[in-house]
């Protein structure tokens, strides 16, 4: 059930992401964000919420003996396509 989950919440994630890169670009979409307090508001809640991800997720990756740094450029360039990406991918090595 929670791979099926992350799967639909993936896919409809990137139909978002892919439509607002068509519309906006890259750059665009960060830039929407800074129009109002609103808007930038959403960006530092976005930023907190992936960086107490990287947080849980290089201490996971480094737990199962895997290298983070992928999953950290990914989430980083991504947002949260890489969290889901790797949610999906790995168990958490706790479990």
């Amino acid at each position: 059930m929670r791979r099926i989950v992350l799967i639909v919440t993936l896919i409809a994630f990137l139909v978002l992401t892919t439509l607002a890169v068509l519309q906006h670009g890259y750059a665009g979409i960060f830039m929407q964000q800074f129009q109002s307090f609103g808007g930038a508001q959403v960006l530092v809640d976005l930023v907190i919420a992936l960086t107490l991800f990287l947080i849980w997720m290089w201490n996971d990756a480094k737990a199962a003996g895997r290298n983070p740094l992928p999953w950290v450029f990914l989430t980083l360039a991504l947002g949260s396509i890489g969290a889901l990406i790797y949610l999906l991918v790995y168990k958490s090595a706790r479990e």
